[in-house]
């Protein structure tokens, strides 16, 4: 994501910072021409080129069984604790979260993106984190090289926090769909939450408390069919803000860095693919991981995945917790500061790599 401005109209959510520049629709210019691919969406550092005959394949991705969790399965716990320290990333299967759920907000998002622009931009951001609009919203510079992306941001909790206009009527069952996915997602990530909250010593609800409000914002990315797709990206590398990030995909296309490498990322039939955030990485003083991941393009299929940020209130202080400095992590490696601090300074970082975690890190 690029540096950007936002501001929020909601209570302790305010970052604000430049104007945007208007970016051109990336599904619309594939309409117009399928084979146009604008220089300003082609990566010119080698390093970042998507490269994808050297991506390995992501059979060994960890899966966790969330009813074995819930269960207080120790074994699954271990299991765990092991993806998150390790990968950074798992597959949750037996998450209770409905194939009519999560069938209903493919079905409904595939409507609203094959509407017609105009209908769609109804909706536009408008220097606000919500709305819909390109997937690099609030560019600021003409010479960043810009995602094959374009998405609909919706605030989902607190309920306070939605805003209205924002939200499509159209299709008709859009905003149900919506709401069915988006509050079974909310009781996957306060599941796993609670387990976290387990591995690192605390009573299961501790880390929902320490939130003050477990906030959740969904994006929702339309990558359409790109005819360059070796040299275009549709998502950047980056690593997210948030606690933790709970994403549906069916079309591959979503790869993590492992052992300097990317790997694939593979879509299993209705699981959810969670990743640890910057978030939770902090409190657990490094030892959960929150790894760069991206996004590629195709020449086939256009790919719409569903993301869900789970986040702190913006006034929280986030830290190392006590316990989590020990012998294996014997020092503090990151510094205390406010959650909407550590999010400004992440869009300042034009929320690539993992730079703005590093700028939170102790010289040890």
């Amino acid at each position: 994501m690029e540096e950007i401005g936002v501001t929020m109209e909601n209570r302790n959510t305010n970052i604000v910072a430049e104007m945007p520049i208007s970016v051109e629709n990336v599904q619309e210019m594939v309409r117009k021409d399928p084979s146009a691919v604008p220089e300003r969406f082609i990566v010119k550092n080698d390093i970042d080129r998507p490269n994808i005959s050297l991506v390995s394949s992501g059979d060994q991705i960890p899966v966790i069984d969330l009813s074995l969790i819930s269960d207080g399965n120790e074994d699954e716990l271990k299991k765990l604790d092991l993806a998150s320290s390790e990968w950074g990333f798992f597959q949750v299967i037996n998450h209770d979260v409905e194939e009519k759920v999560l069938s209903g907000m493919r079905d409904t998002a595939a409507e609203f993106f094959n509407l017609s622009f105009e209908e769609k931009n109804k909706y536009a951001t408008q220097n606000d984190l919500q709305g819909y609009g390109h997937g690099q919203a609030f560019v600021v510079s003409k010479k960043k090289t810009l995602d094959w992306t374009d998405c609909l941001m919706l605030f989902t909790y607190p309920l306070a926090y939605r805003n209205p206009k924002y939200w499509p009527t159209a299709p008709l069952e859009f905003k149900d769909a919506i709401d069915a996915y988006s509050a079974g997602v909310h009781k996957v990530g306060e599941k796993l939450l609670s387990a976290f909250s387990v591995l690192m010593g605390m009573n299961k609800d501790s880390l929902q408390e320490m939130h003050q409000g477990v906030m959740n914002v969904l994006r929702m990315n339309y990558y359409p069919t790109c005819s360059m797709p070796d040299e275009v990206l549709g998502v950047s590398p980056h690593s997210d803000a948030s606690s933790l990030t709970i994403l549906m995909q069916d079309v591959a296309g979503l790869q993590i860095r492992h052992d300097g490498g990317w790997v694939s990322v593979n879509p299993i039939q209705n699981a959810l693919v969670v990743n640890i955030g910057d978030a939770l990485e902090i409190w657990s003083n490094g030892k959960f991981k929150s790894i760069e991941h991206r996004a590629i393009t195709n020449t086939e299929k256009a790919r719409t995945s569903f993301a869900s940020f789970i986040t702190p209130n913006t006034e929280i202080e986030i830290g190392p917790l006590d316990q989590m400095i020990d012998l294996v992590i014997p020092v503090t490696l990151y510094k205390k500061m406010k959650y909407g601090d550590f999010v400004r300074g992440s869009f300042k970082e034009k929320y690539e790599g993992k730079g703005h975690t590093k700028t939170e890190k102790f010289e040890v």
